[in-house]
């Protein structure tokens, strides 16, 4: 059985912290890219251009590309043959405080009614899952309060069908206007229940930008939703164009035979997430 100790995760943590709020994903800026040659909106192709200047600057400075640096959402894939030494959670929450820290990252964690700051970004949202192996897969996922915000969930009966989810997508997204800072990611879960709905959703944020749904049924649901949203003329930094959002992503699991759950859950385009495998 493979051993790893607290350090290592601590380190590796707090460096996927400072990377994913420095570093623009290479897919992500080349969809921005592509976008901006097919965007149809004089302003719109400028502030797309900005985005990618905003970009190369953050990245070769090493500053964070947005002032909103996210609760520190991570998600962990625990090799079952595996040994940890220490306590995960700790080891987790000490990398993201550090990252913070040496990155010089908005903290943004508090108290829900008092509001009074943590002052470290923890304790971070954490989702593991056990896997086969004897590797640890972490990623983490920033996400800004801006984008989360907008996000929503709904527990259709089963007669709302594939209809009724896209409208439902597209409506949260018109609702959403400017606020997630467009171009927007769009991640969408459906089945599950209450709870997993909404992970799915957060995990189809993970997905590159070209990546579609392998069953066709919901890659045509992601293609639909994709149309109608940049259909609706929000554009890039809500100021009007056809690039309201760079890619849709649907994750999909069983549910009860009374429902359909389905959540939706909007990243900026920003859309920050790191992994590494140790």
């Amino acid at each position: 059985m493979r051993t790893i100790g607290k350090e290592e995760i601590v380190e590796t943590v707090a460096e996927l912290c400072i990377s994913a709020c420095y570093d623009l994903c290479g897919d992500v800026s080349e969809c921005i890219r592509k976008r901006r040659e097919k965007e149809k909106s004089d302003v719109g192709r400028d502030i797309l251009g900005q985005l990618l200047t905003n970009a190369e600057i953050a990245s070769k400075d090493r500053v964070p590309i947005c002032q909103d640096c996210g609760l520190a959402v991570v998600f962990a894939e625990v090799g079952q043959d595996l040994r940890i030494e220490g306590a995960f959670e700790e080891a987790v929450n000490e990398g993201v405080r550090k990252g913070y820290e040496e990155g010089y990252l908005r903290k943004s964690t508090c108290t829900p009614l008092g509001r009074e700051n943590y002052g470290t970004n923890t304790p971070a949202i954490l989702h593991v899952r056990l896997v086969g192996g004897d590797r640890l897969r972490l990623t983490v996922a920033p996400k800004g309060g801006g984008s989360e915000n907008m996000s929503a969930l709904k527990m259709f009966a089963p007669a709302a069908g594939r209809k009724g989810i896209i409208d439902f997508v597209v409506e949260t997204v018109r609702n959403a206007g400017p606020n997630p800072c467009p171009p927007i990611v769009v991640g969408v879960g459906i089945g599950g229940n209450f709870e997993k709905a909404p992970l799915l959703a957060k995990e189809a944020l993970l997905c590159s930008m070209e990546e579609a749904n392998p069953d066709p049924v919901f890659a045509a649901m992601e293609r639909e939703i994709f149309e109608r949203v940049n259909r609706l003329g929000i554009g890039p930094g809500g100021l009007g164009g056809s690039t309201t959002a760079l890619s849709v992503h649907i994750k999909e699991a069983p549910c009860h035979i009374a429902s359909l759950p389905c959540a939706v859950n909007l990243n900026c385009h920003a859309a920050r997430h790191k992994t590494k495998v140790i």
